[in-house]
């Protein structure tokens, strides 16, 4: 796991803006430290301003405003095929007419390497994403998933300093695409290469990344580790972005000793760890993971508020049981529980005390 100290930027951001209609920015005011040999992930919805910024970084679109740097030296006015940068795209963009040896063979060609140095570099490339059997022939004779593992190695057969990945699995079907993901994160992780990923699937942010930054509306909304992002959202937006969340709009009552007390619009109270909520009568929406959630009287966390709830629905998932709830007005509150041998089924209609450990829900910002 790479460090969380980023005093020696590899890629830097230094304010960058960009605008396409130069009015309206897409991308605000854009400050970002990426670190040599560091998996960052960009994830955000559509419009977030994530892929703009990949873009950029590739040399295809250009900055309004500020500076980007690779290595320490400024890219801004140097063109893609000049700053030792590979790509992968969502669709492989694979050369059909050409065999799998010829395209990963054409970016060293650009680079006037000798035809036995493209022939060594090629089988390497070939060898990481165990494609080697498949040289000669042309994208068509291929699947999805082996022309993405072609795609992979063509952006790494001239050893470049950096690794942009654009949806790159996103053509691909759900079981294919979760291997990928942890064949793509191998090969990061032995190689050392610095990859920088673009998404909007939040699982595989979560499964890949070193570091996620959460874009919406052109800016990054929070920058962390998966672990912090999922655990300790620092907004609402984050907190609804990221994994499955319950929210509950409430009133704050106190604020005191590092806990928030939230009276709910039905009238109980809950305790609630103040992210960015700081006086008595602000609107807050606490913020509860459904695995936080917990009914089994001898799991409920001494000393913290429990609600009284109605079970509307409840789902059998294999490993986990998935339980619907109507709790303080709403009828959305989920609670996830391990499918453990003499688990209760519980059945709708049935009324439960839940109840969660007052630094298990966050006090957030309204929507």
């Amino acid at each position: 796991m790479v460090a969380d100290t980023r005093a020696d930027g590899f890629v830097v951001f230094d304010h960058v803006q960009k605008s396409y209609d130069g009015e309206t920015l897409v991308v605000k005011d854009l400050n970002l430290d990426i670190a040599k040999g560091e998996f960052l992930t960009m994830l955000g919805p559509s419009g977030s301003g994530k892929t703009t910024c990949l873009m950029m970084l590739a040399g295809f679109e250009t900055a309004t405003h500020g500076e980007i740097k690779l290595d320490g030296k400024p890219i801004n006015t140097v063109p893609p095929h000049k700053r030792g940068i590979g790509m992968v795209f969502q669709n492989y963009a694979l050369f059909p007419h050409m065999t799998v040896g010829e395209n990963l063979g054409f970016p060293l060609e650009v680079r006037g390497m000798g035809k036995s140095d493209r022939e060594a570099k090629i089988k390497r490339a070939l060898d990481m994403v165990q494609m080697g059997a498949f040289i000669n022939r042309r994208p068509a004779q291929l699947s999805g998933g082996q022309q993405q593992r072609i795609a992979l190695a063509r952006a790494l057969v001239f050893d470049p300093q950096l690794v942009l990945m654009d949806e790159p699995l996103g053509a691909l079907d759900k079981q294919l695409r979760e291997h990928m993901q942890f064949e793509i994160k191998h090969l990061h992780d032995s190689l050392g290469i610095t990859v920088v990923y673009v998404t909007h699937d939040q699982g595989e942010a979560l499964t890949m990344s070193d570091r996620i930054a959460v874009f919406n509306d052109g800016r990054i909304q929070q920058l962390a580790p998966p672990s912090e992002l999922y655990e300790r959202p620092k907004n609402s937006f984050v907190a609804g972005f990221i994994g499955e969340n319950n929210k509950l709009l409430g009133v704050v009552e106190d604020i005191a000793d590092g806990r928030a007390l939230v009276r709910l619009p039905t009238g109980e109270l809950i305790d609630a760890t103040p992210v960015n909520v700081a006086r008595k009568g602000q609107k807050t929406l606490v913020s509860v993971r459904p695995e936080r959630v917990e009914y089994k009287p001898e799991l409920l966390p001494e000393g913290a508020h429990t609600l009284e709830a109605e079970v509307m629905e409840f789902i059998y998932m294999g490993d986990i049981f998935r339980t619907r709830v109507r709790v303080a007005g709403s009828d959305d509150f989920v609670m996830k529980s391990r499918n453990t041998l003499g688990q209760r089924v519980l059945q709708p209609g049935e009324k439960i005390r839940i109840g969660w450990a007052p630094e298990d829900a966050r006090a957030l910002d309204p929507l």
